[in-house]
């Protein structure tokens, strides 16, 4: 099947599952927004996505396309490290036009996914695994999602560590956007300009909401639970 045997398809199944992704971060985002301005609203959304049959399979369908994602991404790393061979320990200066970014994705990957399972032990794994095991005791309750934000944003040591994590989702996601475009098609003269433009604002937004909120909790200006 050529979207699992050409570097074209690979190309092509990392551009659909990364947009995917993008959207849910969308949702998440908007999710810990609401948390800036009620906690009783944020634990409302946690209690409705709890664990239930939907939330299940949809954390199934998301943990899907994230390995997908991670696979295809070292995948084409490494195949595009075989194709340079020796030729990548001969070049010294830094390629014209060639971003920062595009250049140090593996390095980029290597963070997003140490935030990634810091991210799911702090949240998902004390949240919704522990409402699928209730009778393992957990502090704060699974429900209490709002508590479970003050709890790790005010601890100095995890607020840094989602910050830099997410200054790496930045860097990634700001090329990753227009290169899922220019994979897919979208790529003329005219419209490519464009999409480098509108990824390069819409990551900018997305990824300042998510360090805006881990700073509101960090510094004492998020809202309190009553």
């Amino acid at each position: 099947m050529w979207l699992i045997n050409s570097s074209i398809g690979r190309k092509v199944v990392m551009s659909v599952t990364g947009i995917a992704l993008i959207l849910f971060l969308t949702f998440h985002c908007c999710m810990n927004v609401a948390a800036l301005f009620s906690g009783e609203a944020y634990n409302t959304i946690c209690e409705l996505l709890g664990a239930n049959w939907y939330a299940v399979v949809a954390t199934l369908g998301l943990a899907a396309l994230a390995v997908i994602h991670i696979v295809y991404a070292f995948i084409l790393t490494m195949q595009n490290r075989r194709a340079r061979g020796s030729e990548r320990y001969a070049i010294t200066d830094k390629p014209e036009k060639v971003e920062w970014a595009s250049q140090n994705m593996l390095v980029l990957g290597i963070i997003i996914l140490l935030g990634l399972l810091l991210h799911l032990f702090n949240f998902w794994y004390n949240m919704m695994f522990a409402e699928l095991f209730p009778s393992i005791h957990f502090d704060p309750a699974p429900a209490d999602g709002f508590g479970k934000m003050i709890t790790t944003f005010q601890n100095p040591v995890f607020s840094v560590l989602y910050i830099v994590w997410l200054v790496a989702l930045w860097f990634h996601l700001s090329h990753g956007f227009w290169s899922a475009m220019h994979t897919l098609g979208w790529n003329g003269k005219t419209w490519f300009c464009r999409w480098k433009l509108i990824g390069l604002i819409y990551t900018t937004i997305l990824i300042a909401l998510f360090i805006i909120v881990v700073l509101a909790f960090w510094f004492g200006f998020a809202p309190s639970l009553s």
